[in-house]
């Protein structure tokens, strides 16, 4: 697939879940500019999407299964904003904790997506 947008994705994962998990470490909720910085990796997992999608569409077949290729990459778009609601839901740190393990879950979505491509 594409490596340099997995690693930007998977790099971006991780500092949503460094910057999520110190302000669960403050006692302090998701706030606006967190929201912001999971609208950016909720960009680039759409990027990803629409990019392995053309990629399936133009022949190209991941090693591991093109099944379970598209469902680790709906998986990898869905993760941020999922966690995102659910840190609506709890306004306190634990909304912060929740956005931090989901940045931690994509950021693993997406080693296993570049496996699943034949990385």
């Amino acid at each position: 697939m594409l490596d340099a947008l997995t690693l930007v994705t998977g790099v971006a994962a991780l500092l949503l879940a460094a910057w999520c998990g110190w302000a669960a470490y403050r006692d302090q909720p998701t706030k606006d500019w967190h929201f912001i910085g999971m609208a950016v990796v909720t960009l680039l997992t759409l990027i990803q999407l629409v990019a392995g999608i053309v990629l399936l569409a133009r022949g190209e077949k991941p090693e591991q299964g093109t099944t379970i290729f598209v469902a680790y990459l709906l998986g990898a778009f869905a993760c941020v904003p999922a966690a995102g609601f659910m840190s609506l839901a709890e306004r306190t740190r634990w909304g912060s904790v929740t956005v931090a393990a989901g940045g931690v879950v994509l950021a693993v979505l997406e080693v296993r997506l570049y496996d699943i491509w034949g990385g």
